[in-house]
């Protein structure tokens, strides 16, 4: 891990945070456009509508059981950057739904603009709390294990999830639309994009953090030498 970062516990957790409340906004925005949403998000709200229960609790739901399954396969216990982010995204989802205004537009293009920041949040709260490295969330960390356990390559075993996880959600009922094929094709060159940039204003944001927790205590050796 990079100096700048270690110890800065509290910083970083509020990058984190920051992260998770961009891409939670962003997941209901592709929701609420109903255009398509991600494959995950499918699934979540094909059993929302088949069960009850609310879209954020599905996925609390759902990410508890892939930790676990991650777990198995790894036999390694999750991270606590795993559980902080399967539930702190489900309860920011219903969070964000409740609100009055979170509502889809009339007009196609408003569902476009809609579904458009949806997919440049989505992409921007992900670089942002992955930049924190405080741990993946559970759709990742089963991603790692299952590749760890297979020998496959990422991107194949990312494939082979999302196609499962979209065909159950859409056997549900969920929002499979055009716009899925376009999350689809998207996602990744827009999340390789947005990465790096993410990380440098984390890296700068944390170095000039450090700089001003030192000032203090460098003031405070210099009284005591005076």
């Amino acid at each position: 891990m990079n100096k700048t970062k270690r110890g800065q516990v509290g910083p970083r957790f509020m990058v984190y945070l920051t992260g998770l409340l961009v891409m939670s906004l962003g997941i209901v925005l592709l929701i609420v456009a109903d255009l398509g949403a991600t494959p995950w998000d499918i699934l979540h709200v094909g059993l929302y509508y088949q069960v009850g229960l609310t879209i954020g609790s599905w996925s609390i739901i759902v990410g508890v059981v892939i930790l676990t399954i991650s777990s198995l396969i790894s036999k390694e216990f999750p991270k606590m950057g795993a559980f902080l982010n399967m539930i702190l995204v489900g309860v920011f989802i219903d969070l964000y739904l409740l609100l009055p205004f979170m509502q889809t537009p009339a007009s196609l293009v408003g569902k476009m603009i809609m579904f458009l920041c949806g997919i440049i949040f989505s992409c921007y709260g992900m670089g942002i709390y992955i930049s924190a490295q405080l741990g993946a969330g559970p759709r990742d960390s089963l991603m790692i294990a299952l590749t760890s356990k297979t020998g496959w390559k990422v991107g194949q075993v990312r494939v082979c999830m999302e196609i499962i996880v979209l065909i159950i959600g859409w056997q549900l009922g969920g929002p499979v639309f055009w716009g899925t094929v376009v999350i689809g094709l998207s996602i990744g060159p827009l999340a390789g994009f947005a990465l790096p940039q993410c990380q440098a204003f984390t890296d700068r944001f944390l170095a000039r953090m450090k700089a001003k927790q030192s000032i203090p205590a460098l003031n405070e050796k210099n009284r005591g030498v005076s």
